[in-house]
């Protein structure tokens, strides 16, 4: 920023014109998210206030749901190695990561039965 002379003061001027913008419309018609704020935002009104905003919209938000998720598979192949399919590994990786949804044994054997598909089982009594 010292290396722009002025630059600092024109971003604050857009800034304070930004908000006495939206300080006279009702907060029920005030943009809500960054990629809002970049739509109602005019280019030649406010170019530096529109780059600003187009960088926060495309920056990610949170990575930690993604590293979870990779963190969750690695331990499972970790603990099983290669010697479970594809789809037997996905299911385990979608049970770990999402376990906050309630399932009862009653909805497992629904989903089971009612698969279409026939099946032999052998039970031993």
């Amino acid at each position: 920023m010292d290396d722009l002379p002025g630059f600092k003061d024109t971003v604050e001027a857009e800034y304070d014109l930004w908000i006495s913008k939206w300080t006279s419309v009702e907060p029920s018609s005030r943009p809500s998210t960054s990629t809002d704020a970049l739509i109602s935002c005019d280019k030649t009104l406010y170019p530096n206030l529109y780059q600003l905003l187009k960088i926060l919209a495309i920056l990610p938000v949170s990575t930690a749901s993604a590293e979870r998720s990779f963190s969750t598979l690695r331990r499972l192949k970790t603990y099983l190695r290669n010697s479970t399919s594809e789809n037997r590994l996905v299911g385990l990786a979608l049970l770990n990561i999402h376990r906050n949804i309630c399932t009862t044994d009653n909805m497992v054997l629904d989903k089971f039965a009612n698969s279409g598909r026939a099946r032999r089982l052998k039970l031993v009594i």
